[in-house]
């Protein structure tokens, strides 16, 4: 593996091509205690502050763990594509109904009554810890580069992976 540590712009980048290119993450609250909360969640937007947004029901466990402690964890992975992302950071609870507006989409239907459900708000997640794995080829080169990995016995050098500083 390569380390390529990625700060301010293209941490910023790096995050939403990750977070928004998987979509679904793991969101882990009540980090504190055992056992935490974890919840599969909807990435709706990377803002250019580099903030995760998800939709998220005012009346559930991880809105309401986040009123106690704010400190979550996120956890994205799509491993047909061998690429993951891990943020650490503060999530926030926001009634903002613009912001509701410019996240919902009709998917979102199965979960709220439409974009003014009074249930319905959005959670922005500012990362402060970020780590990434991502690989240097495409699927088929990596593939390849296991496969002659798995025969001479040597390490191949897959990823590149490194910390995000927003």
């Amino acid at each position: 593996m390569s380390t390529k540590n990625l700060y301010s712009e293209e941490a910023k980048e790096k995050i939403k091509e990750l977070a928004v290119g998987i979509d679904f993450a793991i969101m882990v609250t009540k980090l504190g205690n055992k056992p935490s909360h974890m919840v599969p969640m909807s990435t709706k937007k990377v803002d250019d502050n580099g903030d995760i947004w998800f939709l998220s029901g005012k009346d559930s466990h991880h809105n309401s763990n986040l009123a106690i402690d704010n400190d979550m964890h996120l956890l994205y992975a799509d491993k047909s594509a061998m690429r993951f992302l891990n943020v650490y950071g503060k999530g926030f609870i926001s009634t903002d109904i613009n912001m509701i507006k410019e996240l919902y989409q009709s998917s979102d239907d199965a979960w709220f009554e439409g974009v003014n459900d009074p249930n319905l708000t959005a959670i922005r997640v500012q990362p402060l810890h970020a780590f990434y794995w991502d690989p240097k080829d495409n699927k088929l080169v990596t593939l390849l580069k296991m496969g002659v990995a798995a025969v001479t016995g040597k390490e191949p050098d897959l990823m590149n992976e490194g910390e995000l500083r927003v």
